[in-house]
């Protein structure tokens, strides 16, 4: 139920007409919402239920509940829990098998320097992001509903975590560590990494468990683009000093990018002259090789691996150089052989970190749900949200017994999948399969990889965050409130810090949807001649008005922050506080809470005491039940409340027909 700025006598382009039928000819006669139920409802049905004792209705839910605890229900619930047992039987081999195995190994390739690359932006040695490539990718394999999905090290995870990491456990001030001291701290930041993983895995889990899969919802789409666009640059600048092979600290808390870019300037000097060059030689073929890949998808039969060509170059260009020991250039060194032994992280470290394991739980959740639902809806199939909290949730939690950090889908490596000719779930344990090589056999071939190279992977990664801005142009044609959000939270993630950013897009974003439903509209409606179709009248001056009948719309949300609006819009149109009588017909509002209800019962209760008829259309079960609840019935009877604007217009017409042009209102 809507109102439109007018008169008392419900006034618009409209022309007043002696219509009489809306059809001109009756197909039936109106139907009101009790008749309705008693020819179509299960009326019968759910007097039963209503008459129903309490005790024997929580009997009946409680064996509906045990009955999923027999073979059937188990079997259900198993299959729910573990998708391959619904997609594997109905895997088809020949066709899918080779596109998975090639999509599969070819981001296991991609894995292998990029996870190196984002543990050193979360703190840690490098080898964990390697654990991070393997032990999430098997889990989201067996757990996870997105079969285009690739998981794994993600960018804005990583920086947050490295945020997160520097504050909770920093390098000494005096700097120079010994070898055991510098092991000592690794490992101190690894365990901390690792109990992030496991508070935000928990935290996903207890979504899970109260079914929040709709939280996703809360991060639009705007602030997920804004947030990964602006936690590109601050990956981009927090990496300019392992790319000038500038030895300085990392800089946390708000204005840290500005902090960095500040400190880079006053140590450029220093530069080291060698890292710069490896850096600039490794960008030079990096970017060049992303937009070949992006420009030619549909040409290559997979993309080019420019990370690991880069990787294998890099290395054999330190070693028959020694770069290490002549100019000393930061190498990786050697990687240990295995998987490191199972252990709980810290329990006492996890009060300190819940702060951020929040916002990391909500980003991976709404990244992963994005993602999934985009490649989702291109090829045809569905996913579960509660499922996928599901998996990401059980996937930190198991990766961090083995001391991985927090990590998500990520958007550079799907992409990759999907162009290489993923099929399924199964990509991943191709995947799995190459990195899982690294960790046994070829750890030592990485030796005397320069860590610039490694920062430049990081920063060629950001490619496709960066282009999203790109879109703002469109988004301000579109919609400028999203434009809007876009832009409040891509400032505030660049000049605040990525998880405050975070903070400040959705309270804005939330604000934005309050503000929308505080746009009270009441539009009056009139009637296109010839026809039983009801518009506003705004809309066109042909349209129709039948005098002593007032149509009213609203079509936004009835509740306590709306309720003032509403009444005085109501009062205009009706001419209540003037004294004035017209007939109006409305239709009900979408949603009504105790507040938006008693309103409306007021307002029942005036248009009776004004000799105004008033008719509601149109109401949705829910709002209905509100208001019946809200004492709606002691006011009007059944016989004013119509399934239909058409049903309430005609039995308006008759009435007036019968009493002359009197006071008629119908509320749809």
């Amino acid at each position: 139920m809507s109102g439109l700025p007018g008169a008392s006598t419900c006034p618009g382009p409209g022309e007043a007409s002696d219509l009489k039928s809306p059809l001109g000819a009756k197909f039936r006669e109106p139907l009101t919402e009790a008749r309705f139920q008693q020819l179509f409802g299960d009326a019968e049905q759910e007097a039963e239920l209503l008459a129903e004792p309490r005790w024997s209705r929580l009997r009946r839910l409680w064996r509906r509940r045990a009955r999923a605890c027999s073979g059937p229900g188990a079997w259900r619930l198993l299959r729910a829990r573990l998708p391959p047992l619904r997609w594997l039987p109905h895997y088809r081999w020949r066709p899918w098998l080779l596109g998975d195995a090639v999509a599969g190994v070819t981001v296991g390739i991609v894995h292998v320097p990029q996870g190196m690359a984002f543990a050193l932006l979360t703190s840690v040695p490098p080898v964990f992001g390697l654990y991070t490539s393997f032990f999430p990718v098997l889990i989201y394999t067996l757990l996870g509903t997105g079969r285009h999905l690739s998981t794994g090290t993600f960018a804005v995870l990583s920086l947050m975590t490295g945020s997160a990491v520097e504050r909770l456990v920093p390098e000494p001030l005096e700097g120079n560590l010994s070898g055991i001291e510098r092991e000592q701290l690794d490992a101190q930041r690894v365990g901390v990494a690792a109990a992030m993983a496991f508070g935000s895995g928990a935290l996903m889990l207890g979504m899970f468990a109260l079914q929040l899969g709709v939280l996703a919802t809360f991060l639009s789409e705007p602030v997920v683009k804004a947030l990964t666009s602006g936690a590109a640059l601050h990956v981009l600048v927090s990496q300019l000093p392992s790319l000038l092979g500038l030895p300085l600290p990392r800089q946390i808390g708000c204005f840290a990018l500005f902090k960095t870019l500040a400190a880079v300037l006053t140590a450029l000097p220093r530069s080291s002259p060698a890292e710069l060059t490896v850096s600039a030689l490794s960008l030079a073929l990096l970017v060049p090789v992303k937009e070949l890949n992006v420009r030619f998808r549909d040409r290559l039969p997979t993309p080019i691996p420019g990370e690991i060509v880069m990787v294998l170059l890099a290395s054999v260009l330190c070693f028959t150089s020694s770069l290490d020991t002549r100019y000393n250039v930061q190498i990786v060194g050697l990687l240990p052989g295995g998987f490191p032994q199972p252990l709980l992280p810290s329990l006492a470290e996890l009060p300190r970190i819940l702060a951020d394991s929040l916002p990391m739980a909500l980003v991976t959740f709404a990244v992963s749900a994005s993602l999934a639902s985009i490649y989702a809806d291109k090829y045809s199939y569905t996913i579960d949200s509660n499922q996928e909290l599901f998996a990401h949730g059980v996937s930190n939690l198991i990766s961090s017994l083995f001391s991985c950090f927090p990590n998500s889908a990520t958007l550079a490596t799907t992409s990759l999948l999907v162009d290489a000719g993923g099929n399924t779930q199964l990509a991943g344990l191709f995947s799995c399969m190459v990195v899982l090589s690294v960790l046994l056999w070829l750890g030592p071939f990485f030796y005397y990889l320069p860590k610039a190279v490694l920062a430049c992977i990081n920063i060629s990664s950001m490619r496709q965050m960066f282009f999203q801005m790109r879109e703002l142009p469109q988004l301000w044609r579109i919609s400028r409130v999203d434009f809007a959000v876009w832009m409040v939270t891509w400032v505030a993630v660049v000049t605040l810090s990525v998880d405050l950013g975070l903070a400040v897009g959705v309270v804005f974003s939330m604000m934005t949807v309050v503000c929308r439903t505080q746009r009270v509209q009441c539009l009056a409606l009139g009637l296109a001649e010839g026809t039983e179709l009801y518009r506003p009248l705004r809309e066109s001056h042909k349209l129709l008005q039948v005098p002593g009948l007032c149509i009213l719309s609203y079509p936004t949300p009835l509740y306590f922050g709306t309720r003032g609006r509403f009444r005085r819009i109501l009062e205009w149109h009706l001419g209540l506080g003037e004294g004035g009588k017209e007939a109006p017909k409305t239709d009900g509002p979408p949603d009504a809470d105790a507040a938006g209800a008693r309103e409306v019962v007021q307002l029942a209760s005036r248009c009776r005491d004004a000799g105004i008829h008033l008719l509601l259309a149109q109401c949705n079960a829910s709002v209905l039940g509100t208001l019946t609840q809200a004492g709606l019935l002691d006011r009007v009877t059944p016989e004013q409340l119509f399934v239909s604007v058409q049903d309430a217009a005609a039995y308006a017409l008759e009435r007036l027909e019968l009493t002359g042009p009197k006071t008629c209102t119908v509320w749809v």
